[in-house]
């Protein structure tokens, strides 16, 4: 059984951990805008 099956089997069993998958990665994908953002400002008066 290879990796992919392992992991369809997994989420066919477990369905909701498709929609935690999906918020982390949305979570994941947004915090490096996030962290990013800050050290484009520019200081001034």
């Amino acid at each position: 059984m290879s990796d992919t099956n392992a992991m369809a089997e997994f989420l066919a069993e477990h369905p909701k951990m498709v929609g935690a998958l999906f918020t982390m990665t949305l979570l994941l994908s947004q915090a490096g805008s996030v962290i990013a953002g800050p050290g484009t400002a520019t200081a001034g008066p």
